[in-house]
């Protein structure tokens, strides 16, 4: 049986991003498929173009087809819309010249997947579209002109409706997005909910091989952010918590941003004006992430009000790495994921005020923040280790192919 995993994104061992395609790829392969990855010449994270030479150290157990786009400098701009186009131009060439039994694609990008799913369908095979991200919802946080922004993007809803449409199955990365395809499609007769998540025994070996080289100030209390410094993430309000407990008095307290983005400049420009202990770490491998997280002392999901996320991609590190959780998203789903299953402590976003008095009151109750730790490092193993929970999308495959697995 034969596989196509279609994805804009995917981050190939050793490059920016995540990785959760290609591992999904790979574990494909091992269960006894095979798997054609079909992704894009372009890196999306670093923004460049991959080189023959990396293109071809990185096939792997699967196969992994790479398909030409025309590259864009920005998240949000009007090039990479273009590109994509391209791309799902190329990717339509691609499956057509090939036979498939089954085509998984990840969404968005809305038109990829529309394309995919008119293919699938076309062929009679079983498609299964796996919702990571919610477009055009995102994207109004960083351009929503009444009536202007619905013109630009009814597009994208048009494109996702239709992909939807034609699903045989769904894998959300949340309970939200499992169930975005079903408001225009409610008999999908598979879907699941699949956190991105982690594999545990990686991030374990990792935090052990870099713990040594973390160097941090005896008596220091470190509340660490980890991702992308983006318009969806509330990291200015975190650097003015910090503030406010710098002129406190509370020295003790630093935060620690892991990662790069768009807005560092910025939010470096406003560490600056201001007073509070933050450091900026930029982008850092898997391994010595892990360990940061591990020697810190509580983590923050920081996301802003208006943001669309709802359990983004490093909240498996978070949980993994045993220590309590802060959060600002004002998802539903996860607000009451926080509490229900008690890792950590939900905060209103863009209020400094409240956030500088949620982290001094972690750092003064050391008995509660070893009870989160403990509790987030359950539902990790739980429900977020990889090995185990993305064999239900390899279930959900074997299901839908008569595939009887032992």
């Amino acid at each position: 049986m034969k596989i196509a995993l279609v994805a804009y994104d995917v981050a190939l061992p050793g490059e920016k991003g995540l990785g959760r395609l290609y591992y999904l790829a790979e574990l494909f392969c091992r269960c006894g498929y095979e798997v054609d990855l079909i992704t894009s010449n372009f890196q999306h994270w670093e923004k460049r173009f991959r080189t023959p030479e990396e293109m071809r150290r990185n096939e792997g157990a699967c196969h992994i087809t790479f398909v030409k786009q025309l590259g864009y400098t920005k998240n949000i701009q009007l090039q990479r819309i273009r590109s994509y186009r391209v791309m799902a131009k190329n990717i339509k060439k691609h499956l057509e010249e090939n036979t498939y039994d089954l085509v998984y694609c990840i969404i968005p990008d809305n038109h990829i997947a529309a394309m995919s799913a008119q293919y699938a369908h076309s062929r009679g095979i079983p498609f299964i579209i796996d919702v990571e991200d919610l477009w055009p919802e995102a994207m109004r946080m960083v351009f929503d002109v009444p009536v202007v922004s619905d013109i630009l993007f009814s597009y994208f809803t048009v494109d996702a409706r239709r992909a939807y449409r034609l699903a045989d199955g769904v894998i959300g990365s949340s309970d939200d997005y499992r169930d975005e395809p079903l408001k225009y499609k409610a008999d999908i007769p598979r879907k699941a909910t699949v956190y991105v998540g982690n594999d545990i025994a990686a991030f374990d070996a990792g935090a052990a091989e870099n713990l040594a080289a973390v160097e941090k100030t005896a008596g220091e209390f470190w509340i660490t952010y980890a991702g992308t410094l983006g318009t969806s993430y509330d990291i200015a309000t975190l650097i003015r918590a910090a503030d406010i407990l710098k002129k406190r008095g509370h020295d003790d307290i630093r935060v620690m941003l892991l990662g790069d983005g768009p807005l560092r400049g910025d939010f470096e420009a406003l560490a600056r004006e201001l007073s509070g202990n933050v450091t900026f770490m930029g982008y850092m491998p898997f391994p010595v992430m892990a360990a940061y997280l591990v020697r810190s002392d509580a983590a923050i999901n920081s996301v802003v009000k208006k943001a669309s996320q709802s359990i983004v991609s490093k909240i498996g590190d978070y949980l993994a790495s045993g220590r309590p959780m802060i959060n600002t998203c004002l998802n539903p789903e996860f607000w009451h994921k926080v509490e229900a299953d008690g890792f950590g402590v939900n905060v209103e976003p863009e209020d400094a005020e409240a956030l500088a008095e949620a982290i001094l009151a972690l750092k003064n109750d050391p008995a509660a923040c070893r009870r989160m730790g403990e509790a987030g490092r359950r539902i990790a193993e739980e429900q977020f280790d990889r090995p185990v929970s993305y064999m239900r999308i390899v279930r959900m495959a074997d299901e839908l192919l008569g595939v009887e697995r032992e």
